[in-house]
């Protein structure tokens, strides 16, 4: 358990020097001080007729709904004709309807939720020009919206935000490509499969004949992961031995998730001109992430009691890798929620109750501990809005956070937000219940069962894509509701939040006086640490309480399901 402690403290150590070195580096480029690239993007810009003009919120939101609306329609599209198109070496016909649009919904809104699996029905083509695609620019957006948020922020009395084509080009050529030829050519190095053949067939030890699928394999795992986009080639998913070879890649696939995440604090740092304020951010997300992290380990450690006798102390590895071992898979469980990854080496399905009910925290929190690319700063910028507010209650004073006073329009559109998680999940999984969709997709009964249903719509509004193995989501119904939670859950932060960020950047910005709250110091780490953690309790306590807490609460009594 030692070794294990050691081994945490030191991949958080590793964490924040890649943000802090990260951090700048995003920093020179969105303010246009990283250039070597610049005949490639001016072609682009070219093609595309961007001419540079900085664009107010609504306009960026219209150009972000824009793109991802043409996203969506062809990638419906790809996965509808793939019997027609291309590199289809197995033949794969047409993805059914419900699930076509549940599949090209969850790859446009970064959610990569699967109700399929991929190795028996997406052709290579369309894993590459349509999957892969979308990894890369629904990343780039959450990254392009979040950049736009922080010149919100950093700005003075003017309504420019930047430019939507500008940011999601550079996002893409200067920090999603190269890090995913670089981490590719590290999983190929390590035995990861990157080819265009289609499946082999092998005899076994017992001389009977097994189909191995291959592909495209590396390539997806590295933007699926850089991009937090989460989505397996294999059914599997990152617990596949092709798309998760061994002890190193996991741990790089796990840096993968957090990397830009992670810098995006320092970045906000260095662009509002107080690297106090970025620092104070990742300190609150770092004490959160240790504090599911550490929970979430000593559920699995301790094992389950119904077997005590019949396994070691401490061992319980059903559900997970043993060339992983408990440490690395309990740091990917969290590290892929607390993120909206939603790549997964261990079926979370078979964790223990408590350890199973860490990952729905993390997303039903919102995602903020670190989070998506981009998504995890600007849901975290909706909570310190919050806390600002709070913060100025407790003083008496208007609030205000980098000398901008928080209006009752900012706070309207912060408190819209926290709607977004109770209508996505407790909403649209009550309404599962109610029509009779949930019974027969869940497969354990009791409190086990209600966190199975629970998991999946938290997963979809959260656009995490995670889910419990054993919920079986391929139904018109669940493909249609868990798609209609996923874009709830992505601009139902995505516009209030840009719309927050074009009322401030408007504003001047009033010099600090002796009654201004601090917003980098530890007592406003604290109080937003409790703020968040406040709310996500009020929100979701109760159906917390009948399903994981019930389970354990049951299993100590002698009960499983």
């Amino acid at each position: 358990m030692a070794a294990d402690l050691i081994f945490f403290a030191l991949f958080l150590a590793g964490l924040t020097l890649l943000g802090m070195a990260l951090g700048p580096w995003m920093a020179r480029v969105f303010t246009g001080g990283v250039r070597f690239l610049a005949p490639i993007e001016a072609a682009l810009y070219r093609a595309a007729g961007v001419t540079g003009q900085g664009q107010g919120w609504r306009a960026y939101a219209a150009a972000v709904l824009a793109f991802n609306a043409a996203g969506f329609v062809l990638l419906y599209l790809i996965l509808r004709l793939q019997g027609f198109l291309p590199f289809n070496p197995q033949g794969f016909g047409a993805m059914e309807a419900s699930q076509a649009f549940n599949t090209a919904v969850s790859f446009m809104t970064n959610t990569n939720w699967q109700s399929y699996g991929g190795e028996t029905t997406v052709s290579h083509f369309s894993q590459m020009a349509g999957l892969t695609v979308q990894n890369f620019v629904s990343a780039a957006t959450g990254i392009a919206v979040a950049v736009a948020v922080v010149r919100g922020l950093a700005a003075r009395s003017v309504a420019d935000l930047g430019n939507f084509w500008i940011d999601l080009t550079r996002a893409t050529l200067y920090l999603l490509l190269p890090g995913a030829i670089l981490i590719t050519l590290v999983l190929v190095w390590q035995g990861m499969p990157q080819t265009l053949a289609g499946s082999v067939t092998a005899t076994t030890l017992e001389g009977a004949r097994q189909v191995i699928a291959q592909g495209p394999v590396a390539s997806q795992a590295a933007i699926k992961m850089l991009g937090t986009n989460g989505g397996g080639f294999f059914n599997a998913n990152a617990a596949h031995p092709y798309e998760n070879a061994t002890a190193l890649t996991n741990l790089v696939q796990i840096y993968a998730i957090l990397a830009i995440p992670a810098a995006f604090p320092f970045f906000f740092g260095h662009m509002v001109g107080d690297r106090r304020q970025g620092r104070a951010i990742f300190a609150a997300m770092s004490v959160m992430f240790v504090g599911v992290l550490l929970a979430a380990y000593f559920a699995e450690a301790a094992g389950n009691p119904l077997y005590a006798g019949l396994t070691d102390p401490g061992v319980g590895m059903e559900g997970k890798e043993t060339r992983f071992g408990l440490a690395q898979t309990v740091l990917f469980v969290v590290a892929t929620t607390v993120a909206s990854c939603g790549a997964v080496n261990a079926m979370h399905d078979s964790l223990m109750a408590l350890g199973g009910m860490i990952p729905l925290f993390n997303m039903l929190l919102g995602e903020i501990i670190y989070g998506g690319v981009g998504a995890g700063f600007y849901g975290m910028v909706l909570y310190v809005v919050l806390t600002v507010f709070i913060a100025g209650l407790m003083v008496g004073r208007t609030p205000e956070w980098l000398g901008k006073k928080i209006e009752p329009r900012e706070m309207k559109l912060a408190s819209l937000t926290l709607l977004v998680m109770p209508v996505g999940v407790l909403v649209l999984s009550a309404l599962s219940i109610l029509t009779g969709n949930a019974q027969g997709s869940v497969q354990d009964a009791g409190p086990h069962g209600l966190t199975e249903l629970i998991y999946a719509y938290t997963s979809g509004t959260a656009n995490n894509g995670s889910a419990f193995a054993g919920f079986g989501a391929n139904t018109t119904w669940h493909n249609t509701m868990i798609g209609l939670a996923m874009l709830v859950g992505r601009w139902g932060y995505v516009i209030p939040v840009l719309a927050i960020a074009g009322g401030l950047a408007a504003k001047p910005r009033a010099p600090e006086t002796a009654g201004t709250f601090p917003t980098h110091g530890l007592s406003f780490t604290v109080l937003l640490v409790v703020t968040i953690l406040i709310v996500g309790a009020l929100t979701f306590l109760p159906v917390l309480a009948l399903g994981p807490i019930a389970e354990h609460v049951s299993i100590a009594a002698g009960q499983a399901f």
